[in-house]
């Protein structure tokens, strides 16, 4: 399948939610939704760039005349009106959603876009209404297609052959700084084929590791504590999200590897739990019994795991009361931890994506502690 065919495969698929719900049109901005059917990525800018997808006709770029060229030949979309700065672009909206037939519709904007161009949108739409566009693609872009998993195994591998790095950096690491040890991580993802980081890296050496959103800062690498590393880069768009809790240098204390040997094995069991028809709180719930065990249910602070797709963060959340079935072709986050506020913490997480008889992870780098 080309791109191109990907592409109006999900364009077919959102129309047809569009018709089932009586909905008549989603409305995107620059965001991942519009990658998602389009393949075009630009972050949000202060001028109207706007796609209009309607249950009934083809798609409609409406662009700054500086987008026009761009965007016809990096998206399949044939359809692509241009505006100049010296326009009203309020007043050409209006003319594009009568043409669609879409003036008194139901439209469902981006749930991201800022609030001048839905304000604009209701400006030129007196009698539409309008929802959120989620209603519509969360459940197209919940399940991965293959080019989706193909370029996040490979964003994965990418974080993996870093992984390998850091550990092969053993106590050379010690008296680095939190943020330098970041940027060495940001370098070697670039190096081996990511494109920049997914999200902010997170060092958390000591006791910043029991902040589960550290980032990092100008704390020294010491000998004997662990270091929660949580980074990843993109592939294609798509990103990466792993977890490693090493020591770089010394031998932990008697606490830190009993907290890492329970944290391994709660990440275990969340993925020993993941199959086709069982609910995302399930998982959650496997991972959290073991921690409850061993004694630190009240130092695992946060949810099990989190879907990731063109978002580092998107469904399905892995939580106590989320009751959604896993499908195959779900793509999600296993990351148990346990924080032990002003000593250290400990998180393992690996991607996993469920297959028609359980799941595969897309990380296999070793989960101890040691480098």
């Amino acid at each position: 399948m080309t791109d191109t065919e990907a592409f109006e495969r999900r364009v077919r698929g959102a129309k047809r939610r569009l018709d089932d719900r009586g909905d008549d049109a989603l409305v995107l901005f620059p965001s991942q939704n519009l990658q998602y059917l389009t393949g075009f990525a630009e972050e949000p800018g202060e001028r109207h760039l706007l796609l209009f997808v309607p249950a009934a006709g083809e798609p409609v770029f409406f662009v700054p005349e500086l987008y026009g060229e761009q965007i016809s030949q990096e998206s399949w979309v044939g359809d692509v009106r241009t505006w100049g700065d010296a326009d009203d672009p309020v007043p050409r909206i209006a003319d594009i959603a009568a043409e669609l037939g879409l003036g008194g519709g139901h439209l469902l904007v981006d749930d991201t876009m800022w609030a001048l161009f839905t304000q604009d949108l209701r400006t030129a739409l007196p009698e539409a209404t309008f929802g959120l566009a989620s209603e519509v693609l969360s459940e197209l872009r919940i399940r991965k297609d293959d080019a989706e998993l193909d370029a996040m195994a490979r964003a994965a591998a990418v974080a993996d052959e870093t992984v390998r790095d850091l550990r092969a950096m053993g106590a050379d690491a010690i008296g680095l700084t939190e943020a330098e040890l970041a940027a060495e991580i940001q370098t070697r993802l670039e190096q081996h084929g990511g494109t920049g980081v997914s999200f902010d890296t997170i060092v958390g050496s000591g006791p910043n590791g029991a902040k589960p959103h550290h980032h990092h800062g100008d704390r020294d690498i010491r000998p004997g504590e662990p270091v929660v590393l949580d980074f990843g880069t993109r592939v294609d768009g798509y990103p990466s999200d792993q977890t490693r809790t090493l020591v770089f240098g010394g031998e932990p204390s008697e606490q830190v590897r009993e907290v890492h040997d329970v944290v391994r094995e709660a990440e275990q069991a969340g993925v020993d739990a993941v199959e086709p028809g069982v609910t995302a709180e399930s998982v959650d719930a496997a991972a959290r019994e073991v921690i409850e065990a061993a004694g630190y249910g009240e130092q695992f602070i946060h949810r099990t795991g989190h879907g990731v797709g063109l978002d580092v963060h998107e469904a399905p959340y892995i939580v106590e009361g989320n009751e959604r079935e896993l499908e195959p072709g779900m793509v999600f986050s296993v990351e148990p931890g346990v924080y032990l506020p002003g000593e250290f913490g400990v998180r393992i997480e690996d991607l996993v994506v469920v297959t028609e008889d359980g799941c595969r992870r897309l990380n296999d780098t070793d989960r101890g502690w040691r480098c």
